[in-house]
């Protein structure tokens, strides 16, 4: 039992710096939010959802890539321990979150990963950065990887879709229902270039609008 609980205190106590980088990161795009706002009077970002991964869920992954099970090995080849999924209403705002935090001074970007312009064989859609996050502490400063996921709307409730199907039938989607799957993404593809369509149009009124009463 000692064992174990030293074990799993190790564990804990290592992933803790991860918990520091989710909150560094999530004041970060907070901040970015409310100032695009306050200068754009538009939020890019309609939600915030951050996690660290299970003790467990590491472990498998390092026996999956052949990898001894350390805490050591998780900090080097598993990029995604601490993950934050951004979700926005329009597809420009994902590549203006992408640019606002990759201009950030003190993060280096480690990986980008665009699914938006070259999605997966099954439909999947998104944006995917590596960033290195620096965690100050009292003695020295870490820099911690977190992965940032950011999507549209649409693109998230798909996502959503196709991970409960992936896990119900334990990975082995059925042919039929990975060709819907294929055409839901097809859907949320066309919807979200419909959205986009409407929100230049408006923003095209406005400006109209705007200049016709100077």
């Amino acid at each position: 039992m000692d064992v174990f609980q030293d074990k799993f205190n190790h564990w804990k106590n290592g992933l803790l710096m991860y918990k520091f980088a989710l909150d560094e990161i999530n004041t970060k795009l907070n901040i970015l939010n409310e100032e695009f706002q306050f200068i754009h009077n538009h939020n890019p970002i309609e939600h915030i959802k951050s996690r660290i991964k299970d003790p467990s869920s590491i472990m498998n992954k390092l026996n999956r890539k052949g990898l001894s099970v350390t805490l050591e090995n998780a900090r080097s080849y598993v990029l995604d321990i601490a993950g934050v999924r951004v979700t926005c209403s329009f597809v420009r705002d994902i590549y203006k979150i992408h640019e606002m935090i990759a201009s950030q001074d003190d993060i280096n970007v480690i990986q980008t990963k665009d699914y938006i312009k070259n999605p997966k064989e099954n439909g999947y859609r998104s944006l995917h950065m590596i960033l290195e996050v620096p965690v100050f502490l009292a003695n020295r400063t870490e820099y911690v990887p977190v992965e940032i996921q950011i999507r549209t709307i649409a693109m998230d409730t798909w996502a959503s879709l196709e991970h409960k199907i992936f896990y119900k039938f334990d990975q082995d989607i059925p042919e039929k229902l990975k060709k819907e799957l294929k055409l839901a993404a097809d859907t949320v593809t066309a919807l979200d270039d419909k959205m986009e369509y409407i929100n230049t149009e408006v923003d095209k009124i406005k400006y109209t609008s705007k200049v016709s009463n100077v």
